[in-house]
């Protein structure tokens, strides 16, 4: 039997299915992995959090930065692999997609936001960092590539941030409880296009595994963890999932 085929068959056997995704599906939408060559950590030095919080400077940075490289994911629209994992949560298979992207592209295929745990936050707005109040980019944009003007919260005055997690910053503790429960209670888990590297995120699939649920990884390289999993297909996630799933 094919990988496709094994695949299909942990799928349909399944009660309760947990998706994780990383860099290699959104790389399929045109979405430079942060990492790779060409990706922004080649280009820049990462901006720490506390640097963020110190200086006027870090934070102006961090906005150019961020403006500079928003009109490729932008332009970028859920592929296959997106569009099949939002079919199995339609269909009531999946329970959750957990994700270390921040491009909102899982959103944007029709998965709903309460099915969406993002371990590294969202970058298509920002949030107040004291008061918590989300705010669109485009009234920031407009305001820091017009004038210059860095944004300060409309409701309680405090610094505004894009809602990902920073290099220092703290995870947060509501997504990655999620995730940890939802390891727990899934009998398949399904990696997509991680690497598998970055923890604390990386320890969901081993930790499904220890739970009873099968384990299958899709992903053009190998992983850390290929040994652990049940199934590994190491190929395209996008065409790969829509034989799966059956979708054009």
């Amino acid at each position: 039997m094919s990988d496709v085929g094994r695949l299909r068959d942990l799928i349909e056997s399944a009660r309760r299915i947990v998706a994780f995704t990383g860099a290699g599906i959104s790389t399929e939408s045109g979405i430079p992995d942060f990492r790779s060559p060409g990706g922004i950590w080649t280009k820049y030095k990462p901006i720490y959090f506390d640097d963020f919080m110190a200086s006027d400077e870090m934070r102006r940075e961090s906005w150019r930065r961020k403006f500079a490289s928003d009109e490729t994911m932008l332009k970028a629209e859920p592929n296959a692999g997106h569009r099949a994992l939002a079919r199995l949560v339609e269909a009531g298979r999946m329970s959750a997609i957990i994700t270390q992207n921040v491009d909102g592209l899982h959103q944007r295929s029709g998965v709903p936001d309460r099915k969406v745990v993002e371990l590294h936050g969202n970058a298509t707005y920002a949030t107040c960092l004291d008061c918590g109040h989300r705010h669109e980019l485009g009234p920031i944009r407009d305001a820091f590539l017009g004038h210059g003007r860095l944004p300060l919260c409309v409701k309680c005055g405090g610094i505004v941030k894009t809602a990902t997690i920073s290099f220092g910053q703290a995870m947060p503790e509501v997504p990655m409880l999620r995730a940890r429960e939802e390891a727990e209670a899934c009998d398949l888990f399904i990696v997509l296009g991680s690497s598998l590297v970055v923890y604390p995120a990386a320890s969901f699939p081993g930790l499904a595994k220890r739970r009873g649920a099968r384990l299958a990884i899709v992903n053009r390289d190998p992983t850390e963890q290929d040994d652990d999993a049940d199934l590994v297909v190491h190929g395209e996630i996008g065409p790969t999932m829509a034989r799966v799933v059956g979708i054009n």
